[in-house]
């Protein structure tokens, strides 16, 4: 919640909207905890989406299917566009701005599957340190007559780029920006790494800035006409 408001102050202060997300894992209640954050943000410039000590699970491509979504028109209502009431566009709750993901050395598993996925598919740019190193999947349904559980690597995954592993398993994924947080500083409320995603999206909408969509003119007026009535 701290890093959440710290997040946004600032972003206000470097004069942009930011959304942050914060995931614990990648399990059912993390799901829950995406939706509440995202969907409140979802119309600001920028997205930080933030898996440092991120203990893994299985939504990776659930997120991933969120972020991926693309406004491709706009509506706008008859007496103009309101913020908030009016439906802004299609695919709904598209997010249009700049992300970036922090990721740390204990990222993990599924963690490093989503931010590997945002660095794949384009999506957005990678801070942080080089992640734990965990790629190989696993179903945990072995369980045992005491109602322990035993589990052992199961699913390789590979693609053309990275072959087998992806580039995860027992090397970590790379940040693009690589920010170490120095512990006596996290301690005195430092936080290099969220520090330098904002100066990151700061500079990034300098560049590449998020306009709000204009209408391109005036309504065309299609009503009949009395003669075309008339003719009819």
């Amino acid at each position: 919640r701290k890093t959440r408001q710290k997040a946004k102050a600032l972003a206000k202060e470097a004069g942009f909207s930011v959304g942050y997300i914060h995931l614990r894992s990648m399990s059912q209640e993390d799901a829950d905890a995406f939706a509440r954050s995202f969907f409140e943000d979802y119309d600001k410039e920028a997205m930080i989406l933030d898996v440092r000590h991120n203990s893994g699970g299985s939504i990776d491509s659930w997120i991933a299917s969120f972020l991926e979504r693309k406004a491709w028109y706009f509506f706008e209502g008859r007496i103009g566009k309101t913020r908030g009431v009016d439906i802004d566009w299609n695919q709904q709750y598209a997010f249009r701005g700049h992300i970036v993901v922090l990721i740390d050395e204990k990222t993990s598993s599924d963690g490093e599957g989503i931010s590997r996925a945002i660095s794949e598919l384009g999506i957005g740019v990678l801070i942080g340190k080089r992640t734990w190193g965990g790629g190989i999947w696993l179903s945990s349904d072995n369980n045992l007559v005491d109602g322990g559980i035993a589990t052992a690597p199961e699913y390789g995954v590979f693609n053309d780029k990275w072959g087998w592993g992806m580039g995860i398993e027992a090397q970590g994924v790379e940040p693009d920006i690589e920010v170490d947080n120095n512990p006596r500083e996290v301690y005195d409320g430092h936080d290099a790494q969220l520090e330098r995603a904002i100066k990151k999206l700061k500079n990034w909408l300098k560049d590449e800035p998020i306009p709000d969509p204009l209408a391109p003119a005036k309504k065309p007026d299609m009503s009949l006409k009395d003669e075309q009535c008339f003719n009819r």
